[in-house]
């Protein structure tokens, strides 16, 4: 008697494939979405006999869903222009969270509630690692990601500046060359130091430092002489009051920088309390003496006036940075990734998301581009991976089986029949 429970397994496992595939196809717009695959596997077997020799004469019983499989391989990257979009390209996921519990996903489409925090299409908050005054620490427990839109940043006073310039060897004596550069106090006030440079003759200046009259209760400058060697080269400098000069460099006895104050401020801000840098970023001296033209080529100073959030981006790190209308930058957080051992064990919840499970292993946690971990592009989402012409493909094979299977049912239900009249 034939089992009209065989092709009803095929059509039971035809029609979650079907479903796995149209749910594919739904989604091939969906941000982040990655592609599902069923696999069959046949069911137990019935002996129902021998051959003489005794390999063993069986039945099959069907066929069942034995796992329907996540492909994931990285979507397509698109350039959206918005900077609370990312994407991930390669292994790994954001980690999310309702407050409760933590998730993975891979839809990096987020956007911002009402109180900077960064949230996913769904609500849920984007996890990462804090910063503290602009320094991140990846060796803490992970925050949600906000960005302080309504933050100052307060002023900060100059502590050090430097003045690039080249005096001309070719100046007679008694000429001078004055040289400016603007500096803040702990207001934020601006001021704009002088720097004078008074030529002696034979690679010898003498220099002063001041401010305007109308910044400081009282007159004060900040005077000295420098040298110069055969090549033009800083040599020495010696600060008006100090028993002798010091050479310039960064060797036993030398200096790299002199202290410059000013007290008294008019509006009211503490004294200011600056280092002259002599010395370059790669050790080299920042003033010469030259028969070229005296002039300054650049000026640097770590002051700066309060300023107010404009405007963040995300770097490929994952690092979230926070620019001030003062043109200053600042660190707020570090976007975090994870990854787990098994993804194929990781249990869809739906809008994107992820639970960690058994199966998967509990999720590493870790930076953009570290321990195997994907790399983050700002500005862009990842597409849906799903191959359209794979899965018409994988369509019209299922509606064929699932045709083969309603048809061995119509002839199964017709043998029945005859059987059924035989009898009768």
């Amino acid at each position: 008697m034939p089992s009209f429970f065989i092709p009803l397994t095929g059509l039971n496992a035809d029609s979650s494939a079907l479903n796995t595939i149209a749910n594919n196809l739904a989604n091939m717009n969906t941000i982040g979405f990655k592609a599902r695959m069923a696999q069959f596997a046949d069911l137990f077997y019935q002996q129902i006999g021998a051959t003489g020799n005794g390999n063993p004469i069986q039945v099959g019983a069907g066929t069942q869903i034995a796992s329907i499989s996540t492909d994931f391989s990285s979507g397509t990257s698109n350039y959206t222009g918005l900077n609370t979009d990312v994407a991930l390209q390669g292994n790994g996921f954001f980690i999310v969270s309702n407050g409760a519990s933590q998730y993975l996903t891979r839809a990096g489409n987020f956007s911002l509630d009402s109180s900077g925090n960064l949230i996913t299409a769904n609500g849920f908050r984007v996890m990462g690692y804090p910063a503290v005054n602009g320094a991140i620490n990846t060796n803490t427990s992970l925050v949600p990601i906000n960005i302080p839109e309504s933050a100052i940043l307060s002023p900060k006073a100059t502590s050090s500046f430097s003045i690039a310039a080249n005096l001309d060897s070719t100046t007679t004596a008694n000429s001078n060359f004055p040289a400016t550069v603007n500096i803040y106090d702990s207001l934020g006030q601006m001021h704009t130091a002088t720097v004078t440079y008074i030529a002696n003759g034979n690679g010898s200046w003498n220099y002063s430092i001041s401010l305007p009259a109308s910044d400081t209760t009282a007159a004060q400058s900040v005077t000295g002489t420098m040298t110069f060697d055969s090549s033009g080269n800083l040599k020495t400098i010696q600060p008006t009051g100090a028993a002798s000069a010091s050479p310039v460099g960064t060797g036993a006895g030398a200096v790299s920088s002199i202290p410059v104050s000013f007290t008294g401020l008019t509006d009211g801000a503490a004294n200011l309390t600056m280092n002259w840098n002599l010395l370059g970023a790669s050790g080299t001296p920042t003033i010469s003496q030259v028969a070229s033209k005296s002039a300054v080529s650049g000026t640097l100073q770590d002051g700066y006036t309060s300023g107010q959030y404009q405007d963040f981006t995300i770097g490929s790190d994952g690092t979230v940075t926070v620019t001030f209308s003062n043109q200053q930058k600042m660190n707020v957080g570090q976007i975090a990734l994870g990854n787990v051992a098994n993804p194929q064990g990781l249990e869809a919840d739906g809008n994107g998301n992820y639970s960690a499970t058994l199966a998967s292993g509990t999720p590493t946690i870790g930076t953009s581009g570290s321990a195997g971990l994907g790399k983050m592009q700002d500005a862009a989402l990842e597409g849906s991976n799903v191959n359209i012409s794979a899965e018409f493909a994988n369509l019209i094979i299922a509606q064929r089986a699932f045709e083969a299977n309603s048809k061995t049912v119509t002839t199964f239900d017709s043998i029945t029949q005859e059987t059924i009249q035989m009898i009768h």
